[in-house]
This record gives structure tokens, sequence and C-alpha cells, in this order.
């Protein structure tokens, strides 16, 4: 459905894009990750020509779209794209934000309009929001009013343009409920995000962009458990898991749970498996012999729903559970009734405690 071959897009003597080459299917998700500053949000203006490209070819079902005799403005109706911070008619109400382009590009009656309107707001969940102003929503409900709108044009390809980053953490999860629905009925998407538990979960393939190309692709399985290429790993090992280093009793204890509650908020976790982890890194580091060089990590596996916490210490071996003299009864308890499979080993100079972190369904 979409065919990119030796794609570059320059800005001065910047190029951000450098000969990009790749093949979406129709019916394909294709979730678009990587480090910030390579290229992944211009290359998706360029698929619409929000950016002209510098050189290369895109064709749409085999239409050139940078053909001069090529009818761009009719190609690009089959393509429609949602903005991170999305860009709704502030003066307009909702249900009119959702009509004025099928009324005015499609030719449809306003009648029409608003009836279809009034479909895809009940579709995202805001039926009842129709006669309000963008101002009187919430982030996650603006940015699922802009997915509605951009489905009125009966778009053949949606492009989403990191659609959750401007979102307070709680409503992050509305959003991508919908994006689910979507890929369901058999959207064409390409999707930018930095959720890479979402990215895994939803896509037919994932491409990693690194130097200006798609430096890696493959389906989601492989990208995230067995990338084939050292950025990639590299890369996905960093998004994937919480790294926390103390080197001082005397360490950043508000940091620390800043850390630990932005995870939790990136993973979309449980309240009851949240409150357990936060419950756990204070216990656990309660039993410390020493702070001189305390290593923290936390990793989180969606489609395992499993929750992995580690703490090493360097130091000689000393199990913090079952320590000489009076041990600590009540911190190893409470350890014990939050986790399974608590395991202790010690392993090149370190002290190594580790643990999944328990879910329980019941608790709401």
């Amino acid at each position: 459905m979409i065919e990119v071959r030796k794609l570059t897009k320059q800005f001065g003597n910047l190029q951000v894009l450098k000969g990009l080459d790749c093949d979406i299917a129709k019916g394909e998700v294709i979730a678009i990750i990587g480090p910030s500053g390579t290229g992944k949000s211009v290359f998706l203006r360029c698929l619409n020509l929000l950016e002209t490209p510098t050189s290369g070819t895109i064709k749409i079902d085999g239409i050139s779209l940078l053909d001069p005799t090529t009818d761009v403005p009719k190609l690009r109706q089959r393509m429609g794209m949602v903005f991170q911070y999305f860009n709704l008619y502030s003066h307009l109400s909702v249900l009119e934000n959702l009509t004025l382009g099928p009324v005015k590009l499609l030719g449809r009656s306003l009648a029409e309009a608003q009836a279809r309107g009034r479909e895809l707001l009940a579709m995202v969940g805001l039926g009842e929001k129709a006669d309000n102003y963008p101002d009187q929503l919430s982030g996650g409900q603006k940015q699922r009013v802009a997915i509605a709108r951009c489905l009125a044009m009966d778009p053949q390809i949606i492009l989403f343009d990191e659609p959750t980053s401007a979102l307070d953490p709680t409503m992050v999860s509305e959003v991508l409920g919908v994006i689910r629905n979507l890929a369901k009925q058999g959207m064409t998407m390409v999707i930018v995000t930095h959720e890479m538990a979402f990215a895994e979960h939803i896509s037919s393939r994932v491409f990693f962009m690194d130097e200006g190309v798609v430096y890696e692709n493959g389906p989601p399985a492989e990208m995230f458990e067995n990338p084939k290429r050292e950025k990639t790993r590299s890369f996905i090992r960093r998004v994937r898991r919480l790294n926390f280093q103390i080197n001082s009793p005397e360490y950043d204890l508000y940091a620390l749970n800043a850390e630990v509650g932005s995870f939790c908020e990136k993973h979309i976790l449980p309240r009851d498996m949240r409150e357990n982890l936060i419950s756990v890194v204070e216990e656990v580091l309660a039993l410390q012999p020493s702070f001189a060089d305390v290593l923290l990590t936390m990793g989180y596996s969606e489609r395992d729903g499993e929750l992995e916490f580690s703490c090493s210490s360097a130091g000689a071996p000393v199990n913090m559970l079952e320590p000489e003299g009076q041990p600590d009864e009540i911190g190893e308890m409470l350890i014990r009734a939050r986790t399974d499979n608590l395991q202790y080993r010690y392993e090149d100079g370190r002290n190594i405690l580790t643990m999944q972190v328990k879910h329980d369904p019941s608790v709401a």
C-alpha cells in the first residue's frame, strides 16, 4: 500500500533522512520506535507531504506522490494524520470539528456529516461530548476527538505522530484503547510512539529508526526479544528497564520515587502492582548493610504481565533475607508477601536479590 525508496530529507546542512526504504502492506500496523532526532516524525510528515522530501520516491497504491502530474490533494485524502497536540479548532464544537472536512472536501450534506460524526464520537466513547468545545475536554478526550475527526474523512491509512506524548499519563490508556480497536478493525496504521509496551502489543511490524533510515524491522516478538543488530538491542534494553544507582545512604529518595512512579505510569501497571513495587523497594533498601554501590533494576513484560525487580549490591556475600544476628522479620515478611520467585545469589562480587512483584486481579 505504501512503497518508499531512497527517501531523503535535508534541512539546510542537516540531513535527517538518508535514503530510507520501506514497504507497508494493507492492514499492517507499523510501530516506529527509536531515539529522538532520528527522523521518525519527519518521515511521517513526508508520507503525506507536510514536508517535501529532498529526493526519493513515495508511492501510495502504486501512484507516485511526488510525480508532478499526480492529483496530490485527492491522493492525500486516503491518508489521515493524528498529531501530538490535537490541532482542534477551538472556536468550533466537537461535532463541528468532525463535520467541517467531510462537508467542505468530500461534498457531503451537513446532515449526513453530522450523523457520521455522532457515530464516530460514540465509537471513541465521546458521544455525549458532541456539543462541547475543545477547551471543555481533557487531553485524552481531545486526542480521541482528533482520531474521530480523522476517521470522518474515511481514510485508508492513518498516521499517528506520538499520539500520547502530550498527555498526562493517566489519560494515555484511553487513547491507546481507541487505537487498539482500530487495529482490530484492520485499519492500516503507521504509529510513531515512545510507548514500548503498546508498540509490542499492537503492531504487526516494528521499525527501529536510526541514522536516518529504517535501521532494523521485524515482527514485535523478534524486535523486542531478540533484535539482530546491536543498536536495536541497546535501545530496547534501555527503554524496557529502569535502572537506579545508589552510592550513598543519603540517596535522593524523591528522585527514586519519581523514577519508579514514571516507570509504572509508562507501562500502565495495575494499581496494586505499583503499590507492591513501591513497598518492596522501600523494604529491600531498609535491609541494605551498605549503600556504597547499590543498583535497583525494574523490568515489565506486557506479554506475560510480569514485573521483575532486582537489587544488587557490592561487597562480601550476605543474604539480606537471612542475615546474621537479628533478622528484620517484618521487612522480610512484607517482601515475601508482595513477591513471587524470590531468589538470592552471589555473583561477580555482588549480592543479588531477584523477585517478581505480585499482581492481584481482585484488587480494583
